[in-house]
């Protein structure tokens, strides 16, 4: 533990370090165990249930060996991900990693806040008759949804990481009763054998390469915050094995859901439409009733929590001057306004799967970079008291290392250039090629400049 006993700004001292194994566990359970999580699962149905189960079993088990990987990193350290961020990419390069971060976290809080309105519309449906999305003066709903969801964000961050704690102590009891109601009402109007043979329309089919890069995407999106949160645990083994197996748990557990859901709606009415796999939708033809869209309510909370201190840990990165908790009240408000893009730019799912196109785009080589620099490079030590210090250790040329910043640019590249090629799409997908080629070409350039 010497970077420990070192003096940074940024720093959770060991002693101050207090969140156990269940707290850890329950913390990445509930980030996946939400409404987006129910989406990428219904849309996966796509797929057909043995090919859906397939790809998020192996796609989220390789995502989330990355997310203890970084994991370990902030155990180790004492630092949230961004702020490590600045050994490899550099003091000033860290900026484009942690604004990679900022976009994405608020994209995911305004996915999950989208979802959640609707649940919120739905409620004021069901209670005075209001018209719900999508039909005539359905949008009112919709805003006064997103109003309530973003005062809820503000309540749940109002402490900083303790209220976060307390909201997934609270989530992840009120979400397993959720998801064994919710398995109940599915199957007692459709078997698990006439799910799994239920045969996707020909021309809505999701290639097997193609949904590999949809799941990857999802979860790599959380390896980014990882250390935010391994860095208050004084638990070697809790800051890798918790993260990996809550975090699977909970795509697997709420993926499912969502999956057997779309299927099941698919079977009963006949029609397959990957825009009715959100779970407000989902809930509303179940006949689950308002107790099942507030608990859709409280999934957003408890995700959206880890969304926010993701986010707000990287404006802090920018911005060091910035208290965490003036940072998370910053991108709650920036969350709230980019929520209402899905109103006005065509369908909800065409704009979640172009978001998922650009975090997977961005994420793959800034997470290959971050590895490859802590585990090959630096051989699992940095040296923490150089990390913000002008002309130091890690200020490369700049504040720039031109190693990391060409790797991410020629990671982009091959992103943009092979995602639609028939071979990547209908087999292994492009997003962990892109990061297997990201760190080779990170590892090359780095021992050219120490030679």
């Amino acid at each position: 533990m010497e970077e420990q006993q070192q003096t940074n700004s940024n720093q959770i001292p060991l002693a101050a370090r207090h969140t156990n194994w269940w707290d850890m566990f329950a913390t990445w359970v509930g980030a996946n165990a939400n409404n987006g999580t129910w989406f990428v699962g219904g849309v996966l149905a796509a797929c057909g249930f043995a090919v859906a189960m397939k790809v998020l079993v192996i796609s989220s088990a390789l995502s989330y060996v990355f997310l203890s990987l970084v994991g370990y990193m902030g155990y180790k350290t004492g630092l949230s991900t961004m702020t490590l961020s600045r050994a490899s990419f550099g003091e000033r390069g860290s900026y484009l990693p942690s604004l990679v971060n900022i976009t994405q976290f608020i994209g995911w809080t305004a996915v999950n806040t989208f979802i959640a309105a609707q649940s919120v519309g739905l409620i004021f449906t069901q209670l005075w008759g209001w018209p719900s999305f999508g039909k005539s003066g359905g949008w009112k709903g919709l805003v006064v949804g997103i109003v309530v969801m973003s005062v809820l964000h503000i309540l749940s961050i109002s402490a900083g990481s303790r209220s976060i704690q307390l909201i997934e102590r609270l989530g992840i009891i009120l979400v397993l009763v959720f998801v064994v109601w919710e398995s109940v009402a599915v199957f007692k109007t459709v078997s698990l054998a006439e799910i799994a043979h239920w045969s996707v329309p020909a021309k809505q089919r999701m290639a097997t390469g193609a949904a590999v890069d949809y799941v990857a995407a999802f979860n790599l999106a959380w390896v980014t915050a990882g250390a935010d949160f391994t860095r208050f645990t004084a638990s070697r083994m809790n800051s890798i094995i918790s993260p990996f197996v809550g975090a699977m748990v909970g795509v697997l557990w709420f993926a499912f859901i969502g999956l057997i859901s779309t299927i099941s709606i698919a079977i009963i009415s006949g029609v397959y439409n990957a825009n009715n796999s959100d779970p407000s939708t989902i809930a509303a033809k179940l006949g689950l009733g308002i107790v099942a869209l507030l608990v859709i309510i409280l999934t957003s909370m408890t995700a959206n929590a880890v969304n926010l201190l993701g986010a707000g840990s990287a404006l802090s990165n920018i911005f060091p001057k910035i208290s965490l908790k003036s940072a998370l009240w910053l991108v709650v408000s920036l969350a709230t306004i980019v929520t209402f893009i899905p109103m006005f730019v065509g369908s909800f799912l065409d704009t979640f799967e172009s978001f998922l196109d650009y975090v997977a785009m961005v994420l793959g080589p800034t997470i290959a970079i971050i590895c490859t620099d802590f585990y090959w490079k630096a051989k699992r030590h940095y040296q923490v008291a150089e990390l913000g210090q002008v002309n130091g250790r890690y200020w490369y040329r700049r504040g720039v290392n031109p190693a990391a910043i060409i790797t991410f640019i020629v990671g982009v590249v091959i992103f943009l250039t092979f995602r639609n090629q028939e071979f990547f799409v209908n087999s292994i997908g492009i997003t962990f090629v892109d990061m297997l080629v990201s760190g080779l070409l990170y590892m090359g350039l780095s021992k050219l400049q120490r030679g």
